[in-house]
């Protein structure tokens, strides 16, 4: 009996068998480990949304933190002014909206720019966000951060199955939505949007579109993030180099698989904190390393197995 089209898909069969490792790590790992992946698979769904956008509509997004730090500061602000009258939850459902009218403001008007000045525009928007993080440091905290009185558990494990379900979640519903008649036409608008304009296609509602879905995503894992961390900084969500590391991840794990943007930012995570104790130098090591996978396997991990026959 022959598999489904969906099992004999390299990437989702990759999928699997990180979701088969980590469901089994609660059962060996410490609470140090657990809180290291909950860090790895909420950033795991900032590289897969990015991919989303870069991955399949061309547009390079050098400010993924923009969105992330828009629903993390939405969710915390409210909870931090608002506590104990309002739920969390709802903190966090408002830190979604927040990044998706955020990301609606941002995408119209830089939609109409190509090329490089798309990019530029996303990389101002996050700079005027950490302005106004620091004007406004009587509501966001500032330059010393925004402490959460709530938090979604203390349980270590409960934090992590949340994160780790999260992930799972987004990541089935991104890569569907990469693999659908939508997202084949995100694909086409990416490569060449002149012929997929004359083919009929509206680029810039696909394209807006994918914003939104991305902008989505990205708001709901910062707001969750924040809850789980208890506090939003600047340095934590909105830094430049917090994007940098996002990009690089899907990057690495394989741009337009989605599911190896998800790897690629749970062995970054990893492989930085493993590193640690050789100070500055674990950095350069990374950043060695990746700058080796991105030169000499531009389609990174998955990118090589779907590269090998296998386009699912």
């Amino acid at each position: 009996m022959a598999r489904p089209a969906w099992l004999q898909s390299r990437p989702v069969l990759a999928g699997l068998v990180l979701l088969a490792i980590g469901a089994c790590v609660p059962l060996v790992g410490s609470g140090y480990v657990l809180g290291l992946l909950t860090v790895a698979f909420y950033t795991a769904v900032f590289a897969m949304s990015w991919d989303l956008l870069f991955g399949f509509a061309g547009e390079v997004n050098f400010g993924p933190t923009f969105l992330i730090g828009l629903g993390a500061y939405t969710a915390g602000i409210l909870d931090a002014r608002l506590s104990p009258g309002v739920s969390l939850w709802l903190c966090v459902v408002a830190g979604a909206v927040a990044a998706v009218i955020g990301g609606v403001v941002l995408a119209l008007p830089a939609l109409r720019v190509r090329g490089p000045y798309f990019g530029l525009t996303t990389l101002v928007a996050v700079l005027m966000l950490q302005n106004m993080i620091v004007v406004f440091a009587g509501l966001t905290g500032g330059e010393i951060g925004l402490s959460v009185p709530d938090v979604i558990s203390v349980s270590a494990t409960t934090n992590y199955w949340i994160a780790f379900g999260f992930m799972a979640v987004s990541g089935a519903i991104l890569y569907g939505l990469s693999r659908s008649p939508v997202g084949l036409v995100l694909q086409a608008s990416g490569q060449d949007p002149v012929q997929a304009g004359a083919l009929g296609f509206n680029v810039t509602k696909h394209k807006l579109f994918a914003f939104i879905v991305s902008a989505f995503f990205s708001g709901l894992a910062g707001a969750l993030m924040v809850f789980y961390m208890g506090t939003a900084s600047v340095g934590t969500f909105v830094d430049i180099s917090i994007g940098v590391q996002i990009i690089v991840a899907a990057v690495l794990g394989g741009r337009r698989t989605v599911i190896g943007a998800a790897i690629g930012a749970v062995f970054l995570i990893s492989a930085g904190e493993a590193l640690r104790p050789l100070g500055e130098l674990a950095t350069l090591l990374v950043s060695v390393a990746a700058l080796l996978v991105v030169l000499f396997f531009p389609n990174g991990f998955l990118g090589m197995l779907q590269g090998r026959g296998d386009r699912g």
